[in-house]
């Protein structure tokens, strides 16, 4: 396996310090002693705490944009049980709790590493809405999903297992019947008047 570069090394170093430690530790010499490089070897690569963070945006955009090309014609009831798994975030995932925070921080955020982030929400609802015909159902799903995700990197209890499953399932069975189920195109069904 080749060595990972040194932006890699840099991007890893990062993410250690953000999940073991939080962002108040993260400077730029205590990232570039858990990288093992100089200074000035973290500064070629990323001039400033901002671009630190978001290259780790970039490397979230980029992980996220891989499961984008997985689902690609994946059958609509496949890309909602693909979308809730990888919902439920593993602790590889423990670092997005805190880039969140960071990016709520004007001070170290860039416009550019929000934007990044904002994109994989955004892009993950377009896809759920373009593969599930029925509007209510993929916004259920996304709901979920996000929820899931939020929940986990905040430490949160997670539903059992068991009935997580089911919800799984459930929803998959709806984006695949892809009815309307008691909506129009406009909402919710109307109550009718007849009488």
């Amino acid at each position: 396996m080749p060595r990972p570069s040194s932006r890699d090394r840099i991007l890893d170093a990062l993410q250690r310090i953000l999940v073991g430690t939080g962002l108040h530790a993260v400077t730029l010499e205590a990232v570039a002693d858990e990288a093992g490089i100089s200074k000035g070897g973290l500064l070629y690569h990323f001039p400033s705490k901002e671009a630190l963070i978001t290259g780790l945006a970039k490397r979230l955009a980029d992980n996220v944009e891989a499961d984008f090309e997985k689902v690609q014609g994946m059958p609509p009831d496949e890309v909602v049980d693909f979308y809730l798994r990888s919902s439920v975030a593993s602790s590889d995932d423990a670092v997005y709790w805190p880039l969140l925070a960071a990016l709520r921080s004007n001070d170290i955020a860039s416009d550019e590493a929000r934007e990044l982030v904002i994109y994989c929400f955004v892009r993950w609802a377009e896809i759920i809405r373009g593969n599930v015909k029925d509007p209510v159902t993929a916004e259920i799903v996304r709901l979920v999903g996000d929820g899931l995700y939020l929940s986990a990197l905040a430490g949160l209890p997670m539903p059992d297992p068991a009935l997580l499953d089911e919800v799984r399932l459930r929803l998959r069975r709806e984006a695949s019947a892809g009815g309307q189920a008691g909506t129009s195109a406009g909402g919710p069904a109307e109550a009718s008047t007849t009488g």
